[in-house]
């Protein structure tokens, strides 16, 4: 199940790299785009009804840390290091950003 749900995620994380972090930049709309690849595990919006994490209202800081370590390979994981490698240091920091502002 958590393989089928990272391939639909694919085509979302390679738009987003191809287009790269400089259009994200000035675009919040883009932000919650990237985001958006998150919520087959962590909910709408961040807010997980399952037994995976929620992200929404989550520390920025602790939260790009953490993709950040996925994405390194620091922290381990199943589907996380793969996503968070399709995503630059920039995007990470946008993500964990909109996730911060969202209501639990």
């Amino acid at each position: 199940m958590k393989i089928r749900l990272a391939i639909l995620a694919m085509p979302l994380l390679a738009a987003a790299a191809a287009t790269g972090p400089a259009a994200y930049a000035q675009d919040s709309s883009a932000a919650r785009g990237m985001a958006a690849t998150c919520a087959n595990c962590h909910g709408t919006e961040g807010r997980s009804v399952g037994t995976v994490p929620g992200l929404a209202g989550a520390d920025k800081a602790y939260m790009a840390q953490q993709m950040k370590d996925y994405k390194t390979g620091k922290r381990p994981g199943t589907v996380m290091p793969q996503l968070a490698k399709g995503f630059s240091d920039e995007q990470i920091e946008q993500i964990a950003a909109y996730f911060a502002a969202q209501k639990k």
